[in-house]
């Protein structure tokens, strides 16, 4: 636990250290810039997602897959009642924030779950580990299609970034199409994979951290910041809190309502609340494109990571303690 924290922690803060270069410096880091980050961080993507397949096991699927009912609340809580919370928030709060910040909120909003905290957090707080496993993997793989339908459901009056049949041919070649070829070569990799866990995170951190470098440096280049006072940002920051907490609420409510053990409700208030910064970042490069404001709108899924991981953890720690 000590080194998932510090791990945590070091991620938290090369982030800090990328967001604050990218204003100080953001010619280095913006798109076409010394660095070309557009460019690393398009092979870093594929990567990533590459990794990803090549580490998932087909066989931990099979455990958790029976579970119906669990799978539907929690694809429900994320692909449908989270998109309605942040459809809810954009038009309902259009006159108090900026129309990128509320675009970002609706995104995080629309985004697959985590699979490695999500499957973390069950582990630590004794639930359904093998129904965490599916349901978070699952997610992961809707996502690729239904995140960016969803965005461009809403935003493709906006007329930033790509046309939704362009967002889901760059997903297709840039994220699925890795996956699929890292799960064929699973069989020749798992084992170096398996043996070299850590260098495969921090390969997975590494891209997150050059494309949020990259994108705070666009935004920079085009003075968006300049814009927006300190005290919308922290706005943002409760904003997303309260979809944490509401989202925790509803996904206990329905579990208790409808009858599960503790196991699987502990895995569905994990899976069903949590939001992935791992894919919400690269697909937010994909679906925005060279939107001027990315940094802004990526903003809100930075700022939830963190909630979610500090909450959460409270949350696992308090189910675990329950008396057997």
């Amino acid at each position: 636990m000590n080194s998932l924290r510090k791990l945590v922690d070091g991620f938290l803060l090369s982030l800090l250290i990328a967001i604050v270069l990218a204003n100080l410096a953001p010619s280095l880091g913006a798109s076409g810039g010394v660095l070309k980050l557009d460019w690393v961080t398009a092979i870093g993507i594929s990567v990533v997602f590459f990794l990803n397949g090549a580490s998932l096991a087909p066989e931990r699927l099979k455990a958790g897959a029976a579970n119906w009912r669990l799978h539907l609340l929690v694809t429900t809580s994320t692909f449908v009642i989270f998109p309605l919370i942040g459809t809810a928030l954009y038009f309902g709060l259009g006159h108090w924030l900026p129309a990128a910040l509320l675009l970002g909120v609706f995104y995080l909003c629309a985004l697959p779950s985590t699979v490695s905290s999500s499957v973390a957090m069950t582990s630590m707080a004794r639930g359904n580990v093998a129904g965490a496993v599916f349901n978070a993997t699952l997610s992961s793989l809707l996502g690729m299609l239904i995140t960016p339908l969803l965005v461009g459901l809403l935003f493709s009056h906006s007329g930033h970034g790509l046309s939704l049949l362009e967002q889901l041919r760059a997903i297709a070649i840039q994220l699925f199409l890795p996956f699929v070829v890292g799960q064929l070569a699973r069989p020749w990799l798992k084992d170096a994979l398996l043996k070299h866990r850590q260098l495969v995170n921090y390969v997975d951190r590494g891209v997150i951290v050059a494309i949020v470098y990259n994108s705070f440096c666009d935004s920079a280049m085009a003075h968006v910041w300049s814009e927006y006072s300190t005290g919308m940002l922290l706005a943002v920051a409760a904003l997303v809190s309260v979809v944490l907490f509401v989202a925790l609420r509803l996904t206990r409510l329905a579990a208790r309502r409808f009858g599960f053990n503790t196991e699987d409700e502990i895995t569905a208030v994990f899976c069903g609340s949590k939001k992935s910064l791992a894919a919400g970042i690269p697909m937010a490069k994909l679906i925005f494109g060279a939107h001027p404001a990315l940094g802004l709108i990526v903003l809100p899924i930075m700022f939830y990571h963190q909630i979610q991981l500090f909450v959460c953890s409270i949350i696992a720690r308090r189910y675990a303690a329950r008396p057997d």
